[in-house]
């Protein structure tokens, strides 16, 4: 009994002693980013005085040479540059203040250099909601993630408003987690394939499909029957999100996007919505993964209307220059396009 008690005791007291080291590193990380915040921003007020660049590199190298003396290397002029921009690239102190709580200077020196002021807002608020580590917040950034989502292709104002509801609230909206084209080169798949093979390598690797769709998605049932007037009927993917609180439905086709496949998403989501929603759940939301899809066609469609989004995937990544290409191409077609009467 006394070793037992013992052991115990000990389990316990490791629980504190862990949860108060990770306590202390939070606080620390937190009060390194509001103290590089405020040395940046009194180093710019300091350059603001005097409009010459050189009078600012003067400042920099200056103040750079005098605290590395005394504090060390972390104080050098490449890491006072980086302080100096951080306090230009988020100049409101109260934003800082609620950052500085979920992110680390790790993570602020990898947001920096976005030159794209939506972009860059995109990566820090999603970062700070969903807890993504230095590792994850630079592999979405590689993977141009901001460029694949719905939001990317709406007005820039609109994209301003989203970010600043999620930044309020702390909730998304489909925008940010539908995406296209989605990167599965993971799944690792022959060069011929079937849909079956496509639904088995999904499953096979379902956390790293899970992670591409984004983080909050929790997997239901793989060929999901539902039987209407005694014929049944297969949903290849039925998964549901825990932010969105809503089933999502994904049908996976090999082939082109055609028309057609509205109308078996619509009948898969209103059955959906009448068997299987539950107290408090959203309406279901449908996606449509292809092989390729044309986006005026898809336009012309209006799904949106229905919860109904449709997604190009990938089995290989193609070289990241010429993927950058295509989203740019994507997002200005799409933001060129008149918005429908009701939007406007």
């Amino acid at each position: 009994m006394a070793d037992l008690i013992s052991q115990t005791l000990i389990a316990e007291l490791r629980t504190l002693i862990e949860g108060s080291r990770e306590r202390v590193v939070r606080s620390v990380n937190s009060e390194m980013v509001l103290l590089y915040w405020q040395i940046g921003s009194r180093i710019r007020t300091e350059v603001l005085r005097d409009e010459r660049a050189e009078y600012g590199q003067r400042v920099i190298e200056g103040v750079a040479r005098d605290l590395s003396e005394q504090y060390g290397q972390g104080f050098g002029k490449r890491n006072i540059s980086s302080m100096v921009r951080f306090a230009q690239t988020f100049p409101a102190f109260e934003i800082v203040q609620t950052l500085s709580a979920q992110l680390s200077w790790s993570h602020v020196i990898e947001l920096l250099p976005i030159k794209d002021d939506l972009e860059r807002d995109f990566y820090t608020e999603l970062a700070r909601l969903e807890g993504w580590s230095v590792r994850t917040l630079r592999e979405r950034m590689n993977t141009l993630l901001y460029q694949r989502t719905a939001l990317s292709r709406k007005p820039e104002e609109t994209i301003r408003a989203d970010l600043e509801t999620l930044r309020d609230s702390q909730r998304v909206t489909p925008d940010f987690l539908f995406r296209d084209p989605y990167v599965l080169d993971f799944l690792e798949l022959s060069d011929t394939y079937s849909e079956r093979d496509l639904e088995n390598a999904i499953l096979r690797e379902l956390e790293r499909f899970l992670l591409e769709l984004g983080a909050g998605f929790a997997f239901v049932a793989r060929q999901k029957r539902i039987t209407v007037g005694g014929e049944d009927f297969y949903i290849d993917l039925l998964l549901f999100h825990r932010g969105l609180r809503r089933l999502v439905a994904i049908d996976l086709k090999l082939e082109r996007f055609q028309p057609s496949f509205k109308g078996q998403m619509e009948f898969y989501l209103r059955y959906l919505d009448r068997s299987e929603r539950q107290d408090g759940e959203e309406a279901p939301i449908g996606l449509i993964l292809c092989s390729s899809a044309n986006a005026e066609q898809v336009e012309l469609m209006g799904l949106e209307a229905d919860n109904i989004r449709v997604a190009e995937y990938l089995t290989k990544l193609p070289p990241l220059e010429l993927l950058r290409e295509r989203l740019h191409r994507a997002i200005v077609s799409a933001r060129q396009r008149p918005l429908p009467d009701a939007l406007e």
